[in-house]
């Protein structure tokens, strides 16, 4: 048992700190209240003077997915053959030995949604997996949080010197496939098992039916005011799940992202340079807007456009920027963990949740602030 005493608690389940003390029995929190009782067998962590989180999570990274301190070797974010790939797995891509993971994980950031890039219209699945670990299958969270989509410069860009690829094409592809789905679908069902009568097995489209179902969202690429709302129009259409990534335009359309409450939003990552005309707008008022509006958003880094560890860096720029500090919290711990659909498991600090806890001195929001510990299911985290 580890017992965390003394410290001002952000359990996120209330918008205030809370004089608090935190039991963790193995891997999990199994007590949140004052005072606790010590008892002479447990490992007590003096938290006097510090500040104690979740652990941060980011809800659209690429971990592991490209390697460090090198090219294409170990490059496996884009599959960019065909820009119709659900079929692929992103943990099948993730190298956790990758220094990224430590480097992560000492930042406070316990836990990351990673998969494919955009390369696609329709790119493969991503996992929820945390930061610590040798092997992703223990790492793993959840497989299969979403199902990766890309809407304008990127598939267009990727596939210029194949095709004539336009948005047109991105929307067509994506629509045809989610017919084709719904088609195959349609037939095994009527089929009631009957072997002679099922269609031929498609890898693709059975990728795609926890899609269909709604057993899984489209997670969707999507930086321009009108490829969002592309994106927003064809899950409408066909009565999907969506998660929209990106949102780089999200303080030119704002008031309409409000009134869109089905849609979970991702926002960043907004610092880095505007590589591409699509991110013209690119900075912080994408996220200050976003949540003055009324909206759960979540911030993110697209690691390794910014590394990984710098997720409650980007937060605190937010506010900077004039987010609600509370609501920049919220965006690195419960509302990721919603986007990812893991938030039973993480996000906040509560009995039965996993131990993941970061204690800072001072603020996670402040460069010159730093963190003291981190635990991940319960573990100290070791430099």
């Amino acid at each position: 048992m580890k017992l965390i005493k003394n410290g001002l608690v952000y359990t996120m389940t209330k918008d205030v700190p809370e004089k608090v003390d935190i039991l963790i029995d193995g891997s999990k929190i199994v007590k949140v209240e004052a005072n606790i009782a010590c008892e002479s067998e447990w490992e007590v962590i003096d938290a006097s003077g510090m500040n104690v989180f979740p652990g941060f999570i980011d809800a659209h990274s690429h971990l592991g997915m490209q390697e460090s301190s090198i090219g294409f070797e170990g490059n496996d974010t884009n599959e960019a053959t065909d820009p119709l790939t659900p079929h692929l797995r992103g943990m099948d891509g993730i190298n956790p030995m990758d220094i990224t993971f430590k480097e992560a994980a000492l930042g406070g950031v316990t836990c990351v949604g990673t998969g494919p890039g955009s390369a696609n219209v329709v790119g493969g699945t991503f996992c929820a997996i945390k930061t610590v670990g040798h092997r992703i299958d223990d790492m793993l969270i959840k497989e299969g949080v979403a199902m990766k989509c890309a809407f304008g410069e990127n598939p267009k860009r990727v596939y210029k010197d194949k095709s004539n690829f336009s948005r047109m094409s991105t929307a067509a592809k994506l629509r045809e496939l989610l017919l084709k789905t719904k088609e195959y679908d349609e037939k095994k069902q009527r089929a009631k098992g009957d072997i002679s009568k099922m269609p031929k097995w498609d890898m693709k489209l059975e990728a795609m039916l926890p899609v269909l179902h709604k057993e899984m969202p489209l997670k969707a690429h999507a930086h321009q005011a009108n490829d969002i709302f592309t994106a927003i129009r064809i899950a409408k259409e066909f009565d999907v799940k969506m998660t929209l990534e990106h949102v780089t335009d999200g303080a030119l359309i704002a008031e309409e992202l409000a009134l869109e409450t089905d849609f979970k939003l991702a926002v960043g990552p907004s610092l880095h340079s505007r590589s591409k005309f699509e991110c013209k707008n690119l900075d912080f008022e994408a996220p200050v807007a976003l949540s003055n509006a009324g909206i759960p958003i979540s911030i993110i880094t697209d690691a390794p456009v910014v590394p990984q560890q710098y997720l409650p860096m980007c937060a605190g720029l937010a506010v900077q920027a004039g987010m609600k500090p509370i609501e920049a919290l919220k965006a690195i711990t419960i509302h990721p963990a919603r986007h990812l659909g893991i938030e039973d498991r993480v996000g906040s600090i509560e009995i039965g949740k996993d131990a993941d806890i970061v204690i800072v001195k001072g603020s996670p929001f402040e460069i010159l602030d730093t963190v003291s510990m981190v635990f991940v299911n319960g573990e100290f985290v070791k430099e």
